[in-house]
């Protein structure tokens, strides 16, 4: 398994993209990697995402009306579903989930639950099997689009999307790609995960 220290991850190595200029990168780029492989890797435990209906309920407190608009993002994230199908493009997803789960992450992993109901592949993975590649750090936010790109997503001290060092050489790519994956190999299918761990959860008090 390949850990992440020294310069393969240098900041200076890649282009600094602030938020806007982010999200206009990644648009332009997710639709070109036709007949590839995108994986995420998230493993900070607690985000904050103003201007998402559902997480606005979440943080005040209406976890039936949080849970609600979730179900209503089932039609985008069918179409979504659909448009990556007709690229050829598999969408794999590893997430960090650390016991007793942070009342944002309750949240989020019902919306990873959707995600996954509608094509994407998700697996968890615990602490303890990343405990040898966070001796020096935790493990950086990861996500890659084919073979050519990788984004190390930033956010901000609170957890807000912040934008992200796009990095665009194939052996960076190739590096983190593998890593998300040997996780992904070692993970647990999210369905049975949330079965267990998630679902019998009370509802939670937004932090």
């Amino acid at each position: 398994m390949l850990g992440l220290d020294g310069p393969r991850l240098d900041s200076a190595r890649g282009d600094s993209l602030p938020l806007d200029a982010y999200r206009h990168d990644f648009r332009e780029r997710q639709w070109t990697i036709d007949g590839q492989d995108s994986w995420k890797l998230e493993r900070q435990q607690r985000f904050r995402e103003p201007g998402f209906a559902s997480w606005e309920a979440f943080a005040r407190g209406d976890w039936d009306e949080a849970l609600r608009l979730i179900e209503e993002e089932r039609d985008y994230l069918r179409e979504f579903s659909q448009q990556v199908e007709s690229h050829r493009i598999t969408l794999f997803r590893v997430r960090v989930v650390e016991e007793p789960i942070a009342p944002y992450l309750q949240w989020e992993l019902h919306l990873l639950r959707l995600r996954a109901e509608c094509g994407e592949k998700i697996r968890v993975v615990g602490p303890e099997q990343i405990a040898d590649l966070e001796r020096l750090e935790p493990l950086p936010e990861l996500l890659t689009l084919g073979d050519h790109t990788t984004y190390r997503i930033r956010y901000t001290d609170e957890g807000i999307l912040d934008g992200a060092v796009r990095f665009m050489d194939d052996a960076t790519t190739a590096r983190c790609r593998e890593l998300t994956r040997d996780l992904y190999d070692a993970g647990e299918d999210l369905a049975p995960y949330f079965a267990r761990a998630v679902a019998p959860l009370p509802p939670p008090h937004a932090e």
